[in-house]
């Protein structure tokens, strides 16, 4: 089976996926649809696709499923519309910045019967799946604290952070889906602590730049997040799970694993510089899932409830820096 894609978006994140989608053998880029021309044209250049408005990708009778990388405000009523359509449906997160507009999008898909996928990539990363396969495998016992930290080499513009919901909805939510990937239970309590210690600009627009997070379950399982928008030396991407056994962990990688010694003493090449290059096997893995889900027509993973639930832990950790104590989910 071939799945037959039209993608929405020709930005950065878009020609990620457009990269993922036509390396796979079972995958076709027919289309894509952007507000700059320009982007499309390069986009539809450089992977031999069409260019389509989204009114004709939503009409296209040669187009099983959408991959949405358009602004976050347009996803849920994208969402909605190809649910309608009858096609299947990726989209990066977050589905809204709003819980109420996610939970009302989610009856469409539901009502909809449509397939739906969100773009937690984490998930898919080798490592990281590596690191739940030993959990699963029982190799360190039963979970009891996990570690994740999880930063950029630098500050986004100042355009992006004013419309980009703030650090907890854009960036620590990968984290918080993590979290629950590596735990294997929801947390009932959320503990944040946020501050501007990177760029005064990003503080002016009501954000912050530094973040630790602690979340707890019910069981009384701990993570603790640690993030920053400044990381001198790269992509800094690293967990660490402790359990009753053992512990597991999965270190930054590099674009090159080698090791120098001489006089100087040991060196070892820079990280990658940022998530493009650090997780493009990552990328490539959950178009396969997805592709996967469509075949089987099964429930595609992570899902719009998952989408949800770390928006949900998003907005009880700002709630927590705001109020300055510990929110119960």
């Amino acid at each position: 089976m071939t799945v037959r894609f039209g993608l929405l978006g020709a930005g950065r994140i878009g020609k990620v996926h457009a990269k993922a989608v036509t390396s796979n053998s079972e995958a076709k880029l027919v289309a894509v649809a952007d507000a700059f021309e320009k982007a499309a044209q390069d986009l539809a250049a450089a992977h031999g696709c069409e260019i389509r408005s989204i009114d004709e990708i939503e009409q296209a009778s040669d187009i099983d499923a959408v991959i949405i990388c358009t602004p976050t405000d347009t996803h849920a009523d994208l969402i909605e519309r190809f649910a309608r359509a009858g096609k299947a449906i990726f989209c990066e997160k977050p589905i809204d910045l709003d819980v109420e507009r996610v939970e009302e999008c989610l009856g469409v898909v539901r009502q909809t019967n449509a397939t739906l996928m969100v773009g937690f990539n984490r998930r898919f990363d080798p490592h990281f799946a590596a690191v739940r396969k030993a959990i699963d495998d029982g190799e360190i016992g039963d979970v009891e604290m996990v570690t994740i930290t999880s930063r950029d080499p630098g500050a986004p513009p100042a355009d992006y952070i004013s419309r980009s919901g703030g650090i907890f909805r854009d960036m620590t939510i990968h984290d918080f889906d993590m979290a629950r990937f590596l735990l294997g239970e929801d947390p009932v309590a959320v503990t944040a602590h946020a501050s501007v210690l990177v760029d005064k600009a990003i503080g002016e627009l009501g954000d912050y730049d530094s973040v630790s997070v602690i979340l707890v379950t019910a069981s009384g399982k701990q993570c603790l997040i640690s993030n920053s928008r400044r990381a001198t030396y790269g992509y800094d991407q690293r967990i660490e799970v402790h359990g009753s056994k053992g512990m597991v962990a999965a270190e930054n990688q590099r674009p090159v694993s080698i090791e120098i010694a001489n006089g100087s003493g040991y060196t070892r090449p820079p990280l990658h510089d940022f998530f493009m290059t650090r997780y493009t096997e990552a990328y490539a893995n959950e178009i396969t899932a997805f592709i996967n889900a469509i075949a089987a027509g099964v429930k595609a993973a992570p899902s719009g409830e998952d989408g949800l639930i770390a928006l949900a832990l998003a907005d009880a950790a700002l709630r927590s820096v705001k109020e300055d104590r510990t929110i119960r989910v």
